[in-house]
């Protein structure tokens, strides 16, 4: 159903690297979910009226809680498709992060709600009246809810939404906890065992669970989380196919929201080389690195002395010293300022992001191991931390 309707009101649906694209799946998907859980909602507070259960009447309004999270997201993806403007020059796509991370806290806050309802209900156990309308309507919600996660998994992983993964994740919960609620109303009408407020215990465990979770990944792009692994090597490959370009070292990736996403790294080229070439060569990659992966990139040209012997001969001895402190550490703009009592190997090593040295004690350590291969050269040394 929910494909039909991407088909019918979706132009270009498969473009969605268009932030306008984006807009309409995000709308469709929270529009559709809107109506469906507040048919669930008055269905569910019918069962739980009837029933005098406690887990049915919490699970209805977890349902009226997640048509109020498809409204957030709604409005999320309105104002993240605003233009930027001079206050926000990278535009809003952020607020999409944000909207995701309301929806987590709403999840958690009815998870909360319900946890505290059911502890009363132990203390103060009521008779439940479990007939075959609250079952079936309890049925059915199971496999509504389901096809929920199916659609809002399926907009999520095309338009590469945390938000709409979020409101996923909420709708399989709200899966399981539908199924403990018909479980507890089997024992009841089957073999009169009253567990409905350990039932609305499990429930909200399930609940708070999906909504931390969901809050951790919403959070995480808010706070500047590592790029995709993927991502990172293919604009390596892609710089790397250029046969100007030696190298590359510093990138850096920003996340501003989805389709927002800005490059910038510095790519080695020869420095006797024809510089009206070598930039030529820069502006093709900058081109085909925004065109493939939907970005906005910027390349600096870092000329480095390719025919330097003394160099060339020692670059591996220098590396192969910075890696038996920091294995996973690499070296860049390697050069030599000569002197009359002494060399400098000038040079800047990038150490991972978690390493727990600080940049002086790396900066102490690798000078003591570089300065111990040869007398007359001394390191200075610029410490970097990894981006990617």
């Amino acid at each position: 159903m929910f494909r039909l309707l991407i088909r019918l009101f979706i132009k270009d649906k498969d473009n969605t690297g268009e932030p306008a694209v984006r807009r309409s799946y995000a709308t469709l998907a929270s529009i559709y979910g809107i109506c469906i859980n507040i048919i669930l909602f008055g269905a569910k507070y019918v069962a739980g009226v009837i029933s005098s259960s406690v887990a049915i009447t919490a699970d209805a309004f977890n349902n009226l809680s997640d048509a109020a999270s498809s409204v957030i997201t709604l409005i999320g993806f309105r104002l993240s498709g605003k233009r930027a403007d001079t206050k926000h020059p990278f535009g809003h796509g952020r607020i999409e992060y944000l909207a995701g991370f309301i929806v987590s806290a709403i999840i958690i806050i009815v998870g909360g709600e319900l946890g505290i309802s059911s502890i009363k209900k132990i203390i103060h156990p009521e008779p439940i009246e479990a007939g075959l309308v609250p079952a079936v309507i309890m049925g059915a919600a199971i496999l509504v809810k389901f096809y929920m996660f199916t659609y809002n998994r399926y907009a999520g992983k095309k338009i590469s939404s945390e938000a709409l993964r979020a409101t996923a994740s909420d709708s399989l919960t709200d899966c399981i906890a539908t199924a403990v609620t018909l479980i507890s109303m089997g024992l009841a009408f089957f073999f009169n065992i009253n567990i409905d407020g350990w039932a609305g215990i499990l429930v909200s465990i399930f609940i708070l669970y999906a909504g931390i979770t969901s809050a951790i990944d919403t959070v995480s792009p808010l706070l500047g989380q590592a790029p995709d692994p993927e991502l990172v090597k293919g604009i390596e490959k892609t710089v790397m196919e250029y046969p100007d370009i030696i190298g590359i070292h510093d990138m850096i990736v920003h996340d501003y929201g989805p389709g927002r996403i800005y490059v910038s790294l510095h790519a080695e080229v020869d420095g006797k080389g024809d510089i009206f070439e070598l930039h030529d060569a820069i502006d093709n990659a900058e081109h085909e690195i925004s065109e493939k992966y939907n970005c906005l990139a910027t390349i600096h040209m870092d000329p480095i002395d390719v025919d330097n012997e003394f160099l060339t001969g020692k670059k591996d001895d220098i590396l192969n010293a910075v890696r038996s402190i920091y294995p996973e550490a690499t070296i860049h703009d390697l050069r030599m300022v000569p002197g009359p009592t002494h060399t400098n190997l000038v040079f800047d090593v990038v150490l991972p992001a978690d390493c727990k040295d600080s940049d002086d004690e790396a900066n102490e350590k690798i000078t003591a191991k570089v300065d111990s291969l040869w007398e007359d050269c001394f390191c200075v040394i610029q410490v970097d931390r990894s981006y990617v």
